[in-house]
């Protein structure tokens, strides 16, 4: 009987597994990361799930490398980095350090970009898909590297902007997402911020690259564009929609859909949101704010509409949503949808 019931228990100290270990992923949300970027342009354009991306690259990464980045676009790591980022990743691959994420690494100017200011203090949110403790570290790209090349080591500046150890979390539209204040480099222009997580608690380390466009500093709004020339529908050829997606304390995510009945070569879309605390984030589009009106513009690859197309864009905002109670399409009226 001893026997038989220490025969027993060995089996059972065996058949115990061990605890599941957990998964650390995340990307930069703000300002957002290429494989998010494509992520959402992908989702929100799609149907069903499917990945539908209009941006250019974003599209010719999804059709030559498939769907790995998109769907999983919080895992772009290596696991066994260390300390040892420069040494492992080879130039030109910093953008999607492993195979999976290839799609990543090309160059140019029409990447979808997050607006920023120069000199601007703001809140990076990062997405937390589980709570780590480790050294979150910001890199900008110097004066007069070269956008439309893969990304080099030689291309960022030789130290970080900012550095943030173990950030707290918070909710957010994407879930548990860590966050922290930090001012933004003194940059003009489209650059990268470049951002490297190393975990202390393991070697594993992840990498994003965030292509951002800095306007004038200072943390004052971009002035409103001029409309500019182009084939402007008549009153309620246009329609703009305008939906709350997800909100949290203190904030919350919009989308917004414009779709034209005649053809339009670039476009700039007003609207008027009551009650409206600030904009701090717009994705596949540019913008800028006085008081209750936003204005919206095109990000330059999704410029032209044909009769009757449609552009997607999200933000967030500081405060309550707010349904539109006005737009306009580069000057002319839209209806409400």
């Amino acid at each position: 009987m001893a026997a038989a019931l220490a025969l027993c228990g060995a089996l059972l100290v065996v058949a115990d597994p061990a605890p599941p270990e957990a998964q650390a992923h995340g990307t930069p949300l703000f300002p957002e990361s290429r494989t998010y970027a494509c992520y959402r342009d992908g989702i929100d354009n799609g149907e069903g799930g499917g990945l539908n991306p209009q941006n250019p690259k974003c599209a010719a990464a999804l059709a030559q490398y498939g769907n790995y980045a998109f769907y999983n676009w919080f895992g772009n790591l290596i696991s066994d980095a260390g300390d040892r980022h420069r040494e492992i990743i080879p130039d030109g691959n910093l953008c999607g350090p492993g195979d999976d994420f290839a799609g990543m690494r090309p160059g140019g100017t029409d990447w979808p970009a997050t607006q920023v200011e120069a000199g601007q203090g703001v809140t990076f949110r990062y997405a937390a898909w589980a709570d780590h403790p480790g050294k979150f570290m910001q890199y900008v790209t110097r004066d007069g590297w070269d956008p439309g090349q893969p990304l080099k080591w030689s291309d960022l500046e030789a130290e970080p902007f900012d550095v943030a150890y173990d950030p707290p979390t918070q909710d957010g539209p994407e879930g548990a997402e860590y966050y922290w204040d930090a001012t933004l480099p003194d940059k003009q222009g489209r650059h990268i911020i470049y951002s490297i997580w190393e975990r202390s608690d393991s070697p594993e380390a992840f990498y994003s690259c965030s292509d951002v466009v800095f306007g004038e500093g200072g943390g004052e709004p971009t002035p409103t564009p001029t409309p500019t020339p182009t084939d402007s529908p008549e009153p309620g050829a246009c329609e703009v929609t305008v939906t709350p997606v997800n909100s949290w304390d203190g904030g919350y995510q919009g989308a917004v859909e414009l779709t034209s009945q005649n053809a339009v070569d670039g476009w700039d879309l007003t609207v008027t949101l009551p009650g409206v605390g600030t904009v701090t984030q717009s994705w596949n589009s540019e913008f800028s704010q006085t008081g209750e009106t936003v204005t919206f513009s095109d990000a330059g690859w999704n410029g032209s509409l044909p009769a009757g197309g449609s552009a997607t864009f999200g933000y967030l905002a500081d405060g309550v949503p707010a349904a539109a109670s006005a737009a306009t399409l580069n000057g002319t009226s839209c209806a409400l949808g």
